[in-house]
């Protein structure tokens, strides 16, 4: 933890993808303050028409991708907004995806739902002042 998993459209080649993984991974642990090897990301090729989402009422679906972040607990709502801002421009910068058909979900838990046999089993707690 964190997870960070991206479900687009399409497809990419595997280097976008790598550097996106890269990306999205040095600014997470910059800004939330976080061992960047407790990081994983999963960037989710579901094909054409794989996400949809209605953006008008009474419009059709549209192809959009969702980012889904499991974070840890007690991140204040700024904080979010603002690594969800940058994880976005990082999104919309390599894979040319479209800033007004990306949202990002958050999914908050604590360091004991968190196991990392290579880091020493669970993660460890954090004051909000490491923040």
């Amino acid at each position: 933890m964190p997870y960070l998993q991206l479900d687009v459209n399409g497809h990419y080649p595997v280097a976008d993808k790598q550097r996106l993984a890269a990306e999205l991974s040095r600014t997470y642990a910059d800004m939330m303050s976080v061992d960047i090897r407790r990081i994983s990301v999963a960037i989710r090729e579901l094909g054409d028409g794989g996400v949809w989402r209605i953006l008008d009422k009474g419009g059709e679906p549209v192809p959009v991708s969702v980012m889904m972040l499991d974070i840890r607990q007690g991140r204040t709502a700024e904080r979010r907004m603002e690594v969800a801002r940058a994880l976005c421009a990082h999104c919309v910068r390599i894979l040319g995806l479209r800033e007004d058909r990306l949202n990002v979900e958050f999914t908050q838990h604590t360091g004991d739902e968190m196991y990392h046999p290579a880091l020493g089993g669970y993660s460890p707690e954090w004051t909000a002042g490491e923040e």
